[in-house]
């Protein structure tokens, strides 16, 4: 078996003292500790490789919601939240680690730490008015009372990411980040605009939705162009200012000031020489490292407003986990296959080609066999005008090889040009039965009045489902077929038949 493939990124190791910079000479980050820090100015949002802070509490209540939302990117119709198996607490920290969701960035998971050592799990962090509030699920152990008594106003509080909650993170500035470049290039280099984005759940891509389709060209041009920038290593900075009352609302692709912002915070993320826009999410302080994939194949949408093409990405960790996993489906199918890597695609076709070369042979010899089964029945009547035949058959479609044996039948008795009355009942039951198996049925003949008449018979005394219309009839039975029982009851059916 071939070794998986595997691989790390490696984030800076401390963000630059010039990552975060405020340019309005009157805003301060609030010092009172009884005073939550608006988001705009919040820890992760200064120091977007921060992983814990000492911070006290601002509040604590029960939570008036059932339950919180997905921690995932919520779509647009939002599925019902199953109910909560522990309370869920709002907790309102001085400061915190933890970034509330926003910018079109879901929110970070993490723990909380309170006075007496007890940690405590924040689910979810999202942005109420100005300021972020920790969704803390209790454990089993812990109780309501003692929560809000530890996270009361002024208790002193350890926040943290956590090592999943960082991981978690990183993917996260990995691909906001990455967003970012892609969509500057798409706008300087092509004159594209980005009308939407998402950033999905891990491990799977993320798209930006663009005005305009792409030609293979094109975007092998924006790929490279966006990872020449990458290897130049450019820097991210945040500008922080105070935010003009009159300052536009979120109009576009999570870019601008959503309207219920409370915080009176305006911060623009800003890529050395090649973009500045808007936003509150967490961003890695440097582009390096964040080499860029877009996915060859695009998607058209219906929009409202027209069309729309989606490009779908990948970047830093999460474009490493895509690299490993598709070598790992590689080798294991060259492992099947018998084959290296290189030849993998031309072994497959093989296969299609010959899978395709056998269904031919078996339909041919299916059909080579209904018309001899036809046949047979025709000769072997006997004089008798109604026949049944049973057969046992594992195929997956019974009923479509008893619809062949009726087509080559009536066939035959058109070429005969007799006329001779007749009608035929098939019934097909697979090898091993149970209770719950599926017997099919096929009634056909030259009156449509008796094919109704044994059809009704069929559902009278076998309770079989079923109908149809004009020469034809077709039913399922349930349970275990045998000739002793189901048998001699259609045989009772046919001769009650008055021709």
């Amino acid at each position: 078996m071939a070794a998986a493939a595997t691989a790390t990124l490696s984030p800076p190791a401390r963000t630059p003292p010039t990552y975060h910079r405020i340019v309005s000479e009157t805003l301060l980050v609030p010092a009172d500790p009884l005073q939550a820090v608006p988001v705009g100015l919040l820890a992760c949002q200064r120091d977007p490789l921060l992983r814990d802070l000492a911070t006290t509490a601002v509040s604590c209540r029960l939570s008036q919601s059932a339950a919180v939302p997905s921690t995932g990117r919520e779509g647009k119709k939002k599925k019902a939240a199953p109910a909560p198996t522990a309370p869920l607490l709002e907790v309102v920290l001085h400061d915190t680690v933890i970034f509330p969701e926003g910018g079109g960035q879901p929110s970070d998971v993490g723990l909380l730490t309170s006075a007496d050592g007890e940690c405590w799990d924040v689910v979810e962090a999202k942005r109420h008015g100005g300021h972020a509030v920790h969704y803390v699920r209790l454990k089993p152990e812990q109780t309501t009372d003692d929560a809000l008594r530890l996270f009361a106003p002024g208790a002193v509080v350890a926040v943290s990411l956590g090592v999943q909650g960082y991981k978690r993170r990183l993917d996260h500035m990995c691909m906001h980040t990455s967003q970012h470049l892609l969509s500057a290039v798409l706008e300087s280099k092509l004159k594209v605009d980005t009308l939407a984005w998402s950033l999905t759940a891990h491990p799977a891509p993320c798209y930006v939705d663009v005005s305009r389709a792409l030609t293979p060209e094109e975007i092998a041009y924006v790929q490279a162009e966006a990872n020449r920038l990458v290897f130049e290593g450019r820097t991210v900075h945040v500008e922080v200012e105070e935010l003009d009352p009159t300052a536009k609302v979120m109009s576009g692709p999570s870019v601008g000031i959503p309207s219920d912002y409370t915080g009176g915070v305006k911060r623009t993320v800003v890529i050395d020489g090649i973009d500045r826009n808007p936003c509150c999410g967490t961003h890695l302080p440097t582009i390096h490292n964040l080499q860029l994939f877009l996915l060859p194949h695009t998607e058209t949408l219906a929009r409202s407003t027209g069309s729309s093409v989606r490009l779908s990405f990948l970047a830093g960790p999460r474009l490493l986990d895509h690299l490993a996993a598709t070598h790992a489906l590689l080798a294991s199918t060259a492992g099947i296959m018998s084959c290296g890597a290189p030849q993998v695609p031309e072994r497959v076709q093989q296969v299609v080609d010959e899978r395709k070369r056998a269904a031919k042979r078996v339909d041919d010899l299916e059909a080579e066999l209904a018309r001899a089964i036809a046949q047979e029945l025709a000769a072997g009547r006997g004089g008798k005008t109604a026949v049944h035949r049973h057969r046992t058959d594992d195929a997956p479609n019974a009923l479509g090889f008893l619809s062949a044996i009726s087509t080559a039948y009536v066939s035959g008795a058109a070429e005969g040009g007799k006329g001779a009355p007749y009608l035929v009942v098939l019934s097909s039951s697979p090898s091993a039965q149970t209770t719950t198996s599926t017997t099919v049925v096929l009634v056909f003949g030259s009156d449509d009045k008796k094919v109704k008449e044994v059809g009704d018979g069929l559902k009278l005394k076998l309770n079989v489902k079923g109908g149809g219309k004009g020469p034809r009839w077709s039913g399922k039975f349930t349970g275990v077929w045998k000739d002793g029982r189901e048998g001699t009851a259609v045989a009772s059916i046919l001769q009650s038949l008055n021709f």
